[in-house]
């Protein structure tokens, strides 16, 4: 790999830990890691394009069927592929068929960019993640084989203190908060050759656990608000992405287009996006 590199352009594929969710931005919109990457990727290259197609809820069928090839199409220099995670909390899962899209999912995006970055998500501590684990890390094992098979790099997060920390998941409990995103945009920087600038690695400073009595109030907030609708989606066949379409994906010609700064002449920090000239 080129140390402190320089990248062009760069399309993110996945569901809504690459959307950004639980990053969360005065107007309403999620901003996450891929797009903390892009303006930090952008600050180094005049004219950087973006696009970000990833969908809250959606399973790796889904991505394979709606995202890749508008992603293939725009030949990125970098393209991030994270999925299959939403299929491995679900109650019934064939683990075959999940891996099998993953890996059709890498075969397709591999020959379309420079370099093709796959990840090992977070997981954060509690039961939730015990009941799946074997599941997921079943869909982990697969990744180094790919990353061997198509010159692919390796973001491995799942183990990170950092980022199985109660306190970098949002209160749904299956989103990161904007510090969570934070270190993953900067474990993904460095993976792809550029100078550190924190240790995404580092456990935050210890605090004093909440009290019985605020755990208990919060678990039932958790219930109400996040777990019982999430189950009802579930049982009912519903998903958070339905009718929802990546950020840079235009439905009308089932296109993806690139983004890129709104101001191309302050190489500062990115303040803003404009759609790209089509050429």
């Amino acid at each position: 790999m080129e140390l402190n590199a320089s990248y062009t352009s760069l399309v993110a594929v996945g569901d809504s830990f690459t959307e950004g969710m639980s990053d969360l931005l005065p107007d309403g919109t999620y901003r996450g890691w891929a797009d903390v990457l892009a303006s930090r990727l952008a600050v180094r290259s005049p004219g950087f394009r973006y696009a970000n197609l990833a969908v809250r809820g959606k399973l790796i069928g889904q991505i394979v069927d709606e995202q890749v090839e508008a992603a293939t199409a725009l030949q990125g220099d970098v393209v991030t592929l994270v999925g299959g995670l939403n299929d491995t909390l679900r109650p019934k899962c064939d683990m075959g068929r999940v891996k099998g899209l993953l890996e059709e999912a890498a075969e397709r995006l591999a020959p379309s960019c420079k370099h093709l970055v796959l990840m090992r998500s977070p997981g954060r501590n509690g039961p939730v993640l015990e009941r799946f684990r074997p599941r997921m890390e079943e869909l982990f094992a697969l990744i180094d084989g790919l990353a061997d098979r198509h010159g692919a790099s390796v973001v491995d997060l799942y183990g990170a203190p950092s980022l199985s920390d109660p306190r970098a998941w949002d209160v749904d409990r299956l989103h990161l908060t904007a510090e969570g995103h934070r270190r993953v945009a900067e474990a993904v920087w460095q993976t792809l050759g550029l100078p550190a600038e924190l240790d995404w690695r580092a456990p935050a400073p210890a605090t004093a656990p909440p009290r019985w009595a605020a755990r208990r109030a919060e678990d039932i907030r958790f219930t109400r608000r996040h777990l019982a609708p999430w189950i009802g989606r579930r049982l009912t066949g519903r998903s958070s992405g339905d009718g929802r379409s990546g950020a840079q994906f235009d439905v009308a010609t089932g296109t993806a287009f690139w983004v890129t700064p709104a101001d191309a002449e302050n190489p500062g920090p990115v303040t803003g996006w404009r759609r790209a000239d089509s050429a």
